[in-house]
């Protein structure tokens, strides 16, 4: 079968390359794609806003599978527009993708359906949002209503940084739209845990959990980014823990999802916090995460793709499962210097011939002349495997000493 997938970052790199490994590919199309995907894909420059090029481009090739990667697309409708032109599509169509594309919306799902979530308030004025937060406690968590590229959500610790916070989303407009309305949400301390799942609108099969870092410094310090390392699976996710998710959280989504008219098919992602051994929702996220999906897809073992074939094609995937390697799996992002603030581009990346042991996802990076050098934030998503989590994080940090820019970044404590 033939597959497009669309995307350029290290997610999309990590689903083409658990694609091509599928005895059910004969044939990838990445668009845009990156360096890394044209290794195993052929990339097409269409961006991935352009939803009528994506279904031209999906109808003249005879694509059996698109798979789509980043959010925008979702939330601009294009499952609904491949399906309109009888195209086979994974992922939610726009009213299901609201769930990420309305920081508001979803939070209000969440109270109607007795999902676990953080108390908040919501504000469209600055100086309303400001008499609010000196009337309670810090710290608080200030959210852009809309997307904002994983960089909307701001923990403020002083009531300083949380006006700032207020007037750069609501007066400065830094997010544009995306911040005509704010969340003042209490601050949950805890463990983050990522937790996704292939629904078909009723059934579900759960991935493998992942724990995500997205503060830029080592300690989780810093300014949130989109995100700069994950392992997989997340040791703080016991049995009697995914129960709990699965019961509180993941079940009463679809369901509630359902009842009003927006059956979900393709990935939910559920970004918990887990409070004194009690999962709460922090948001979430219509599509696979990025970089969660880097160990994700390198610990499976099974074929993703029937799942996806079937969800696409709206029959069930009751009794499908997915078999996964033994140990963990690290992903260490190495992201250009300045990133989430500004960054040059154009670095040329020397060392990516030498990566045994693992698998080096590009991501922020294009091709001049014979070079392939950085061009965006996140550039490469360093990934390796290992029984223990010390031993993963180990190799990755192994192939990340052998890889080199001017000015790189990256955290030295992901899985330590």
């Amino acid at each position: 079968m033939k597959i497009l997938i669309v995307g350029n970052g290290g997610r999309e790199h990590a689903l083409v390359w658990k694609a091509s490994l599928s005895p059910l590919v004969d044939k990838i199309y990445c668009t845009p794609g990156n360096p890394g995907t044209a290794e195993l894909a052929e990339n097409i420059d269409i961006a991935v806003e352009d939803i009528e090029a994506l279904a031209d481009f999906s109808l003249k090739n005879r694509i059996d599978l698109t798979i789509v990667g980043p959010e925008v697309p979702l939330t601009l409708g294009i499952v609904d527009r491949f399906e309109e032109r009888g195209l086979a599509i994974f992922g939610p169509s726009k009213l299901g993708a609201e769930l990420e594309g309305s920081k508001v919306f979803s939070k209000n799902f969440m109270k109607k359906y007795g999902i676990p979530t953080a108390a908040s308030e919501i504000f469209v004025s600055a100086d309303k949002a400001k008499e609010y937060i000196k009337s309670v406690n810090l710290p608080l968590v200030i959210k852009a209503d809309g997307l904002a590229a994983g960089k909307g959500v701001v923990i403020c610790h002083k009531i300083e940084e949380a006006f700032e916070a207020v007037d750069t989303i609501l007066l400065d407009r830094q997010f544009g739209s995306a911040g005509d309305k704010i969340l003042v949400e209490q601050f949950l301390d805890g463990v983050e845990v990522s937790f996704m799942v292939l629904s078909d609108g009723q059934d579900f099969i759960p991935l493998v959990t992942a724990k995500d870092h997205k503060p830029v410094y080592d300690g989780n310090k810093g300014p949130n980014t989109g995100g700069l390392g994950a392992y997989a699976p997340s040791p703080t996710v016991t049995p009697e823990l995914m129960k709990k998710i699965i019961e509180r959280v993941i079940r009463p989504t679809i369901d509630g999802l359902a009842s009003e008219g927006r059956l979900y098919r393709g990935v939910i992602y559920a970004g918990l916090m887990i409070c004194d051994g009690e999962p709460v929702v922090l948001e979430y996220n219509c599509r696979f995460g990025d970089p969660e999906t880097q160990p994700i897809m390198f610990k499976m073992k099974g074929d993703i793709i029937p799942p996806m074939v079937k969800i696409a094609a709206h029959q069930s995937i009751k009794g499908l499962d997915i078999e996964w390697h033994e140990g963990y799996t690290v992903c260490i992002v190495m992201a250009s210097g300045g990133y989430p603030g500004a960054y040059e581009k154009g670095k040329v990346i020397s060392g990516l011939d030498d990566v045994g042991g693992g698998v080096v996802f590009q991501a922020g990076t294009k091709l001049s002349g014979k070079n392939i050098v950085t061009n965006g934030g996140r550039v490469l998503g360093v990934t390796s495997r290992g029984a223990t989590l010390a031993e993963a994080s180990d190799n990755a940090y192994k192939i990340v000493s052998k890889i080199s820019w001017d000015g790189l970044h990256y955290r030295r404590d992901i899985g330590r």
